[in-house]
This record gives structure tokens, sequence and C-alpha cells, in this order.
């Protein structure tokens, strides 16, 4: 039954090329998002699970 229903949709062919481009271009995008991140955030955001309630507040303005 789906696919007669996906069969009777006119250019169904280029939905799943939309699809991988989209997500490729996405995962590009978060690539080059992470690898130009500074190194200082970078650190901060390791560091993060390992401080305690009391050093966070410290450096919250």
């Amino acid at each position: 039954m789906y696919k007669d229903v996906l069969r009777s949709i006119e250019n169904i062919d280029i939905y799943p090329v939309v699809s991988l481009l989209i997500f490729v271009l996405f995962f590009l995008g978060v690539a080059i998002w992470v690898i130009r991140m500074p190194k200082d955030l970078v650190d901060h955001m390791k560091s993060l699970p390992m401080e305690n309630d009391e050093e966070l507040t410290k450096h919250q303005p």
C-alpha cells in the first residue's frame, strides 16, 4: 500500500537527494564551526563538568 502511495507522488526521486544534501551541509557547517572555535572556549567548556557549584558562582557576573 505504501509503495503505491509513494509511486503516485510526482518527482518523488528528488526527496532523498535533497535530504542527503541538507544533512551533508548541516554536518559540514557544524564541523567548520567546531574547527574554528577558539581554543580557550573549548578549554572552558571541557572543564565545566568538573567544576563545583561554588566555582561556577564565582565566575558569573
